[in-house]
């Protein structure tokens, strides 16, 4: 059989699976550490419930993202975890999910490994949304999982360094609202919402432009020039106003499409 005629042949198996994102809908990745409870709280022994070092890696591993390859116009991350939002009309490997969750995994990986100084992976997911209403209520989801886990493990952590078993902790938090976590907080001194942002909302990522000073080499002539950075956003708001920020991002993207 002549080359051309297998390689027609196999690559019917290899596609087999392959599945494409419709062009007209929004394209959201959402990539989850591997492991990380244990990697975070076993191996390498991060400061509970939450460690700045850990939330510096994330936030580098996220840059890194927005910025290979891929037109991603807004990233967000909490915890362990990413979502990077493209353009609207991004059409990389021409919207194959398996490219796009391969690629980002592995970019992830990679980046956060070096940083930690041991192997840890991540895995993506593709997340397809209909219109800018869904990709907001998204975001806003995500948001209010990582003040309801924040809370939550403020609490956790709080009872088990005060010797507190793995089980009754866990027992003692099951089924209880929002009310009873933020009093057991507060009866220990600890006021919820004065609590680093960062720990509730998350951390936001978008590109921006900024003016910047520089010299002609040629003339020498000095003058402003336009650049652009990816602004880090440590105080994100909440509600309404965080689904603003996000449409916001979105129509102004579109105008540029």
């Amino acid at each position: 059989m002549r080359f051309d005629e297998m390689d027609a042949k196999m690559r019917i198996y290899e596609q087999s699976l392959d599945q494409v994102l419709l062009p007209d809908i929004y394209m959201v990745a959402r990539l989850d550490g591997r492991g990380f409870t244990k990697l975070t709280k076993e191996v390498c022994n991060f400061e509970a419930p939450f460690d700045e070092k850990f939330r510096d890696m994330m936030v580098k591993t996220t840059k890194a993202l927005m910025d290979c390859g891929f037109r991603v116009v807004y990233a967000y991350t909490e915890s362990d975890e990413i979502s990077l939002l493209f353009a609207a009309g991004e059409d990389a490997f021409g919207r194959k999910v398996r490219k796009y969750n391969s690629t980002l995994a592995a970019e992830a990986s990679a980046v956060f490994s070096l940083e930690l100084g041991m192997a840890a992976t991540f895995d993506c997911r593709m997340v397809p949304l209909p219109n800018a209403e869904r990709v907001e209520d998204y975001f806003r989801w995500r948001q209010e999982d990582a003040n309801r886990n924040a809370l939550n493990s403020h609490c956790y952590w709080m009872l088990r360094k005060e010797g507190v078993s793995v089980h009754k902790a866990t027992s003692e938090l099951k089924g209880k609202g929002i009310s009873y976590k933020n009093e057991l907080l507060f009866s220990r001194g600890i006021n919820y919402d004065k609590l680093p942002s960062w720990q509730k909302r998350g951390v936001g990522m978008w590109n921006e432009e900024y003016e910047k000073e520089g010299t002609n080499p040629l003339s020498g002539e000095t003058k402003m020039t336009t650049r652009k950075r990816i602004h880090v956003d440590y105080e994100l708001p909440i509600g309404d106003e965080y689904g603003e920020l996000i449409r916001s991002i979105i129509e102004k993207e579109g105008k540029k499409r």
